[in-house]
C-alpha cells in the first residue's frame, strides 16, 4: 500500500523540475547533419531535440545516427555530412512528458531515456527533465522518508 506521503510525492508536477528551452541545445529541422554533428560535439550532450522555427519537436538526433547516416561499404563519406539533413537521420519516434506529467510519469518514462522533452499546452518546445533530475529528487525523498 502507497502511503499518502509517496502519493503525493509521485503526483508532483514536474514544470518545478524541467530545464527551460532557452537553456537546451537543439537543432532545427532542415540544418545539416554537420551543424548537429558540430552541436553535439561541441555540448557534449548524446542527443539533442530537433525543433522547427515555432519549437515544435520533431525528434531527437544523436552522433551514433548520423555516423550511420554517412557509412559507405568501405569508408566512412565524411563529404555527405553537409549535404544529408537532420530530417534523414533522426529519431521521430519520441517519448515525451507534457508540462502538467507527474513525477511519476516521468519516472516510468525515464527509465529508458537520458532525457525528456517536455511540451507545454500548445505542444511547444518547454525544455527537458534528465534522468540525473529525477533520480536526485527521488534521492531526496527517499532519505527524508527514512529520517
Amino acid at each position: 500500500m502507497i502511503s499518502t506521503k509517496t502519493r503525493a510525492f509521485l503526483e508532483t508536477p514536474i514544470s518545478d523540475f524541467i530545464i527551460p528551452a532557452e537553456k537546451v541545445a537543439h537543432v532545427l529541422v532542415g540544418n545539416s547533419a554537420e551543424h548537429a554533428l558540430l552541436v553535439l560535439t561541441k555540448t557534449g550532450y548524446s542527443q539533442v531535440p530537433v525543433l522547427d522555427t515555432n519549437f515544435k519537436i520533431h525528434g531527437l538526433v544523436s552522433s551514433k545516427m548520423i555516423t550511420e547516416s554517412i557509412l559507405g561499404l568501405e569508408r566512412i563519406e565524411y563529404e555527405k555530412l553537409a549535404h544529408i539533413k537532420v530530417d534523414d537521420c533522426m529519431e521521430r519516434n519520441v517519448a515525451y512528458l507534457r508540462i502538467d506529467d507527474t513525477f511519476k510519469k516521468a519516472l516510468d518514462l525515464v527509465i529508458n531515456h537520458p532525457f525528456l522533452c517536455v511540451v507545454d499546452y500548445d505542444g511547444t518546445f518547454a525544455g527537458i527533465l534528465t534522468r540525473r533530475v529525477i533520480l536526485k529528487q527521488l534521492k531526496k525523498y527517499i532519505y527524508q522518508t527514512l529520517d
